[in-house]
Formats: C-alpha cells, structure tokens, sequence
C-alpha cells in the first residue's frame, strides 16, 4: 500500500494549494469536487509517514489534510502521463520509464539535438521528478553558474536530480542532504543510472556535519526550511561561490533574503510564479 496526502480545501484557494503542494514536490495531484465550493486535493510525497507528517506540519497554511494508504498500483497512474521536458536549450529531464519516442519528440524540438544532456530520473518515494518549476529553474541557474570540477552540496536533494545533472555538467563531486531516508536508495539508484554513482555521495545527517564549503550550493525547499537553515547556508557557501535558493515565489522572498544577509543576490530566474534565486558573498 502507498501513502496518499488528502487535502481539504475551498475553490478559492484550491491554486494556491496546489502551488503549495507542486513546491514540495509531489508529481501528480488529483482534484474531488464534493460541491461548488469544497474541493479535496490527492497528492503523495512517499511513504515515509513521520517525514510527511513533519512537512505538512511545517507549512503555514489554512487547510486541513489527512493521511490516508491507497493501492499502490492507482497511486502510480501518474507515471502513464509523465513526459519527459526541455529545460532550457539543452537539458532534458526524462522519466526512467520513458519511450524512445517520447525522448526523440523532445530532440526533434531542439535547435541542436547532438546537444542534449539527457537525465534520466525514477522519483521513487522521494520528492522531485524535474519537472516543476522550482527545479526547471534551479537547473538553468545551476547550468548558468557551474564551472568544471566544481563541488556540489544539493540540499533537499530527493532523487537527486540537481546534484546528478551538476555531476552531468562537469562538477567534480555532489553531495546530497535530505530528511527522508527513502533519497538514499532512489539518489543512489539514479546516479548510477546516470554514470555517476562514484561522484556522487548523500545522507541524512545534518547540515553541520558537513565540513568544507562548496562552490555551488542549491535548496529547493519551502522559504520557512530556508530561513532555518540560513546561518548553515551561508557557511556552506564558498567565498568565491554562490547559494542557488528555489521554492519561493517570485513575489514573496523578501523574508528569505533578509535571513540569508549578507549573502546578497545576484541574478534570479523566474519560471510561472516561483524563482531560483542566486546569492553571493558581500
């Protein structure tokens, strides 16, 4: 049996949850209209109960939800509609189960297909199949400011697929953190699929286990998890390097980035209504 998040919620605030629920992750969410006015939202972040219990409770929001174990097999219908997506010129983030066809249709849309840096991606239980904004964002960022043999720290890494497309990219080591053992295996997993599994290190130890900064330091996580993590942020960026923050939106951050000071920004990439916006030392 799989772990289903049901979320309550009215009409009027049904986009603004389900932005809520996209930032975190999650790869589908199905819509019940039990009237005109009442809406439930049905979205899974895997199977882990106490890390999804510590997340929906971490959130400042209005609606109520439950947890609830639904039938593995019709939690995995999603997986029939995922496409593989362009990100940028030349990143193509693909489903591991995706056809030869439906990669070709990507390429087929490039301007110069021998270009492509394909990333091949199964979520697993984790969060992150690539394709929300957040992440799309934080790739482009991450493609703008990487210099070979450049190191990583991905934090919130859940499968892996920033740190993974770095290694792609030319970065000469990655290090994922996440509070969710199930990153472990499915991160793993992913980076050997990829040919990188000996670059690629991750674990769920805190973030002041880690000792040596890092060139290129990326969060795609909620703005409330950035600010707690500020003081640490700013130590794992490296005097020449530049923090990557995503999960925020584009017109709501102000808070994010007093906390991070004095890290100032320098460049955001905005996709739809959210940001990956870069920092750097003063």
């Amino acid at each position: 049996m799989a772990l289903s998040i049901i979320v309550s919620t009215t009409a009027e605030q049904v986009e603004l949850v389900s932005d809520v629920l996209w930032s975190l992750g999650v790869v589908a969410i199905e819509e019940h209209w039990d009237t005109d006015h009442d809406v439930r939202l049905q979205t899974s972040l895997g199977n882990d109960r106490e890390v999804v219990t510590q997340v929906l409770n971490s959130l400042s929001w209005s609606a109520t939800w439950i947890l609830s174990e639904v039938d593995e097999n019709v939690g995995d219908n999603w997986r029939a509609f995922a496409r593989p997506v362009l990100v940028g010129k030349r990143l193509v983030i693909a489903p591991q189960w995706s056809s030869a066809a439906h990669i070709d249709e990507i390429l087929r849309a490039m301007d110069n297909s021998q270009e492509a840096l394909i990333v091949t991606i199964e979520p697993g239980s984790t969060f992150g199949m690539g394709d929300h904004p957040t992440t799309m964002a934080s790739l482009l960022a991450i493609e703008k400011y990487l210099l070979l043999d450049d190191e990583v720290i991905d934090i919130g890494c859940g499968s892996g697929v920033l740190g993974i497309t770095s290694l792609l990219l030319g970065a000469r080591r990655a290090t994922g953190i996440d509070i969710s053992a199930a990153s472990i295996e499915v991160s793993r997993a992913n980076a050997e699929s990829n040919g990188v599994a000996d670059r690629w290190s991750v674990s769920t130890d805190g973030l002041r286990q880690i000792e040596s900064p890092a060139r290129i330091v990326v969060a795609n996580i909620l703005a409330p998890a950035l600010i707690e993590l500020s003081e640490q942020l700013r130590r794992l960026v490296s005097p020449t390097g530049v923090l990557i923050i995503s999960g925020v939106l584009t017109q709501n951050y102000a808070h994010v980035a007093e906390a991070l000071r004095p890290l100032r920004e320098v460049d955001r990439i905005d996709l739809e209504q959210w940001s990956a916006v870069v920092f750097s030392h003063e």
